[in-house]
């Protein structure tokens, strides 16, 4: 890859993780931020599971569960995304629950920017 190509760094969890009393989540979303990171954004999904889930969660109305899948979606340079990932690696190696990190690169075609408010 060039050092200069855009990736999308996705991380799968739950919205009940935590890192320390923070939920992982937003966690993730404020040290992106601090670190630069061009773009974030947050996914909960409406129903899923992963390798160690004991059950599917669900957003079903009639069920008052707060536990769904997270996805935190971050968009930059693979460089910047790949130095980012290294600063929190060990952090996540360390949470008590499972998570899946991917990189994928990504053609952008538009990267309009709008007033800052």
């Amino acid at each position: 890859m060039k050092k200069n190509e855009n990736s999308i760094l996705k991380i799968y969890a739950s919205s009940t993780d935590k890192m320390g009393n923070e939920l992982l989540y937003e966690h993730l979303v404020f040290l992106a931020k601090e670190n630069g990171i061009a773009g974030v954004t947050v996914y909960r999904g409406i129903m899923g599971y992963g390798l160690s889930s004991q059950k599917i969660s669900t957003s079903r109305f009639w069920e008052l569960t707060e536990k769904l899948p997270v996805v935190v979606e971050m968009m930059d340079t693979t460089e910047k995304l790949e130095s980012f990932y290294r600063t929190i690696e060990e952090k996540l190696k360390n949470i008590p629950n499972g998570c899946l990190v991917t990189l994928q690169p990504v053609e952008v075609k538009l990267h309009k920017f709008g007033n800052k408010k």
